[in-house]
């Protein structure tokens, strides 16, 4: 798992290896992509041998970019990687900072860089069973609602995200009409 990515040392950007990041809670670079199908969003369980958050829901994907890599060239990479989905153009949305306690003594300290993809309604990811254990398509509505029920069962980026920036990741009007009463 050793591979080096961006953190902050000293107020310097500088190569650090990925566990050493996440056992210091170093401030360090990160990138996440959402996939959506007209209202619904892909989502994605993370399979058991993650080294942290293992069988928790998540949003397409997630990693760390190597040392020297764009966001969105890492964002693409990744999201083949991890789902087998390629050529989706993507937007960037947002660049977000936060702080979570991921278990195992780690802590995520991102700043990240989320972009969304556009997908035909036809896509079936082939994921990767090393890193993906289970995805679905989820109505927004839903999975806002599955949120709130059962928090636990989502990563705490995932909640984060949802709770904090659905705006700026998914647009105004998907929000809008997923939060509307029935």
């Amino acid at each position: 798992m050793s591979a080096l990515i961006p953190a902050w040392l000293n107020g310097r950007l500088q190569p650090v290896d990925k566990l050493d990041v996440h056992r210091l809670a170093l401030r360090h670079k990160a990138v996440s992509v959402f996939v959506l199908s007209g209202e619904q969003v892909l989502i994605q369980r993370r399979a058991m041998g993650k080294y942290h958050t293992p069988g928790l829901w998540a949003n397409a994907c997630c990693t760390h970019p190597g040392w020297g890599e764009a966001a969105e060239v890492c964002a693409a990479r990744r999201l083949g990687e991890e789902l087998g989905i390629t050529g989706l153009p993507l937007v960037f949305c947002d660049r977000v900072e936060y702080r979570a306690d991921v278990g195992g003594g780690l802590t995520e300290h991102e700043v990240v860089d989320i972009f969304r993809a556009e997908a035909p309604a036809d896509i079936v990811p082939q994921p990767d069973p090393e890193e993906v254990m289970d995805w679905r398509w989820l109505p927004l509505r839903d999975l806002l609602m599955a949120l709130r029920r059962r928090p636990e069962r989502f990563t705490p980026w995932m909640q984060i995200y949802l709770d904090h920036h659905r705006e700026s990741i998914f647009g105004e009007d998907r929000v809008a009409t997923a939060i509307e009463p029935v």
